[in-house]
């Protein structure tokens, strides 16, 4: 015999929740006030409106889950064999067994309930007494609906947007009963992979503990291990709960009793009829993962075949006879419509910097070499982007091919929207855009205005995007057409005429997908080899779906440093490549002569991650040089700090002095009273919530530190070289090797244009010599 305590997730919350336990631990709620900002029992026992939005119930529910939890350890003695939660309450289970802390579950939950609320435009209903394998003939006929919960053998809850959900309900009636569910927001399917994405990036600053007690995935329906733990929960959100596996798999362990902790009885009810229904056979293997899992949120992907292009041509030969060909050219590799859309010699870009480390004369030198590069745009202020794009068009004409940045900046204050306002206004044909995990009205505007249709009656779309991403579902996001909702708001807000919205459900809101690995600044740190193959393949995939007449087109971008990873990168099928890294260290490049003299220096090694200033709190990562700089020591000290301490106060005497003078060179006044100052003309907001709570009080004057050190290094400060942060990957250490004792050594001699000829001249001679070794290998 074994007991399971499980813990509902949103849609369980009420008016009055949590009464018996807030008295019982007032420390954890004080400091739930602090995190969140707000009264916690204020909210569960007299605001109904704000526990119906996602962004309060979220942290609600896990806090009173978790003090339910507490008091009935303390009130009872018996402990659970298993424990499980639904969708949110999976994270009450995981402090229950130990994982996490309650001040991380409940920054998680915080920060997961804020990003699911902000893809908006979506709904649910329950499909009540339909067999599954019947719902899954019928779904059929309705691709665009994803199954977001199995919660028992007669109740699975579908996801989706407005219009799809209601033809599935016309299809699914004539046999089986819908009922639509209150929300705003399709939980659990592809709708929420741009949340996931951005999810992720949370979850990596996160270290999980082995759970105490088994923890049974939402995702899998077998225990949680700690090592899975972020990546699950990431999938978690965009992905099915599949609560009617995980109860069967309980009852397989011999469980045979359940016992709810938290506001209602849906999971008790819920496992009554999965116990009817399920046979009390012997156990399952815990680590066994079930066959159903699929790729896509409640959508199976068919296995498909594909042709993978390199970018090059190869003609089939005799090979013990090798046939005479000419030599291959930089200019032969990758993707010829690229190189005309884009207006270069080259299938090669060099990418933004922020904060105009990709200067303007960084983006002239490339234009003028027949090239083009991306301005850094991020971090400016909009009269310094319009200053830039003037320079450059002073200096290059009217018709000057050059691209600008673009950052995502969803509840930045407008500064995206103003930033494509000044765009279109410049008429700027070419972004990049970055750091995006949704699509955005202001992204759909710039790449669909001036959109027509050609004389054949095919449809044009004049601007570019270029999308930086790490993740398929963002790639997929840029895939596809905009959403019908996000172009008929755009249409009726007079942003986008009925022409330009008609045409914009045709195309993709980016015809060229640069997949990011392992690269300087914020990054996820990944494999080319494993991404590539995973983004021509969704690429393939959703080709097939949309019918484009045009192909879209994938390039790579991260580690590319030495003519060997290019040559890497187009024959593992991209069309273009971006460099980065190895740019910031040219003449043209808008940084010090101090942080480019140390970046000539760097190895492949001179490398390290450090908590990221603009996600201090969160812990989120960003890739900087090492060598020759404390900041990542420095910078991960800080965090240390900030995790373990509530206040300034807190610190040591010792350790507040060696803060105050080695790290600041002043003291924690003086560098409040500037944080305070910007605070109060800017954003007064976060200055009434620093001067109530004294965590987020230290929190802001460690960001300080990271604003700073990113000055030292852009005025190059000297003897301040300790401080400096410098963005940047591996690969500036491999161009170094690769150019050493040779004239590019001495980096004044690394234009930006000329990295571009060494990287493609060398990564074509690589290829070729490569490929005539092969042909002339005689078959055994």
């Amino acid at each position: 015999m074994a007991v399971a305590w499980v813990f509902p997730g949103q849609g369980s919350q009420r008016r009055g929740m949590g009464t018996e336990v807030f008295d019982r631990f007032p420390d954890l709620c004080a400091q739930a006030d602090e995190i969140l900002g707000y009264s916690l029992s204020e909210l569960c026992l007299r605001d109904v409106r704000r526990l119906r939005d996602t962004r309060y119930a979220q942290p609600a529910l896990f806090a009173v889950n978790t003090l339910s939890y507490l008091a009935r350890c303390e009130d009872k003695a018996e402990r659970p064999d298993f424990l499980a939660g639904h969708s949110l309450g999976e994270y009450a289970a995981l402090f229950a067994a130990g994982c996490l802390d309650f001040e991380t579950g409940l920054r998680l939950v915080k920060k997961r309930g804020e990003l699911m609320a902000q893809a908006t435009g979506g709904t649910m209903t329950a499909v009540l007494g339909m067999p599954e394998d019947r719902l899954e003939v019928l779904l059929k006929s309705v691709p665009e609906v994803d199954v977001a919960n199995y919660n028992s053998p007669e109740q699975i809850v579908l996801a989706g947007s407005k219009d799809a959900i209601r033809a599935a309900v016309e299809v699914i009636q004539p046999e089986g009963k819908c009922v639509p569910l209150s929300v705003s927001v399709a939980s659990h399917s592809r709708h929420m992979r741009g949340a996931a994405a951005a999810f992720g990036d949370v979850l990596e600053g996160v270290e999980f503990a082995e759970p105490k007690v088994p923890v049974i995935s939402n995702v899998t329906a077998r225990p949680h291990r700690a090592a899975e733990l972020a990546g699950l929960l990431q999938e978690q959100v965009d992905h099915p709960v599949r609560w009617l596996d995980g109860m069967r798999y309980l009852i397989g362990q011999g469980v045979d009793e359940l016992v709810e902790v938290g506001p209602g009885d849906v999971l008790t009810k819920l496992w009554k009829r999965i116990g009817e229904s399920t046979p009390r056979a012997g156990s399952a293997d815990p680590r066994t993962v079930p066959a159903q899992r699929t790729a896509s949120a409640g959508t199976p992907v068919e296995s498909t075949g594909r042709t993978i292009s390199t970018g090059t041509p190869v003609e089939q030969t005799d090979r013990t006879e090798p046939a005479a060909r000419s030599k291959m050219a930089p200019d032969r590799l990758g993707s010829a419509d690229f190189r005309r859309d884009y207006g270069v010699r080259y299938a090669y870009l060099s990418g933004a910097m922020f904060k105009g480390i990709a200067s303007t004369d960084l983006v002239v030198r490339m234009a003028r070499a027949g090239l083009m590069g991306f301005f850094g745009a991020g971090g400016l202020t909009l009269a310094e982007i319009e200053e830039a794009i003037g320079v450059i068009r002073k200096e290059l004409g009217p018709e000057a091919n050059f691209g600008m940045n673009l950052l995502f900046g969803l509840g930045d204050d407008g500064l995206e929207r103003d930033t494509v306002d000044l765009y279109l206004r410049e008429d700027v044909r070419y972004v990049e855009a970055a750091a995006y995990v949704q699509m955005t009205a202001p992204l759909v505007r710039f790449r669909f205005t001036g959109a027509h249709r050609d004389r054949g009656g095919r449809p044009v779309a004049l601007r570019h995007v270029m999308a930086k991403v790490s993740r398929p579902e963002v790639a997929a996001a840029f895939m596809r057409p905009p959403a019908g909702a996000l172009l008929d708001k755009l249409v009726q807000e007079g942003a986008l005429s009925r022409a330009e919205a008609e045409i914009a459900g045709e195309l993709p809101i980016s015809e060229d997908i640069c997949v990011e690995a392992d690269s300087a600044g914020h990054t996820d740190g990944r494999s080319a080899y494993a991404l590539m193959p995973a983004m021509l393949s969704l690429r393939d995939e959703e080709m097939a779906r949309h019918g484009y007449a045009k192909p879209i087109r994938i390039g790579a971008s991260g580690g590319l440093g030495a003519p060997e990873a290019v040559a890497a990168a187009f024959i593992l099928g991209a069309e273009f490549v971006i460099t980065g890294s190895v740019n910031q260290c040219s003449p043209e490049a808008g940084t010090s002569d101090a942080v480019k003299e140390m970046l000539a220096g760097l190895d492949v090694q001179d490398t390290a991650y450090a908590p990221a200033g603009d996600m201090f709190e969160l812990g989120a990562k960003v890739q900087v040089a090492r060598k020759g700089t404390l900041f990542p020591a420095r910078a991960n000290k800080l965090y240390q700090l900030y995790r373990r301490y509530g206040s300034l106060e807190e610190i040591d005497e010792a350790t507040r002095r060696m803060i105050e003078e080695k790290y600041f060179g002043r003291s924690f006044d003086e560098v409040w009273a500037e944080t305070r100052d910007y605070l109060a003309e800017r954003k007064a907001y976060e200055l009434e919530r620093a001067e109530q709570n004294p965590k987020h009080r230290m929190a802001l004057i460690f960001r300080w530190y990271f604003v700073h050190s990113i000055r030292l290094a852009m005025r190059g400060a000297p003897g301040q070289e300790v401080d400096y942060q410098v963005h940047c990957g591996p690969a500036m250490g491999a161009f170094n090797r690769f150019v050493a004792g040779t004239d590019l050594a001495d980096w004044r001699n690394r234009h930006v244009d000329v990295i571009a000829e060494r990287l493609m001249h060398g990564a074509a001679d690589l290829l070729d010599a490569r490929f005539q070794a092969m042909l002339a290998t005689p078959a055994k």
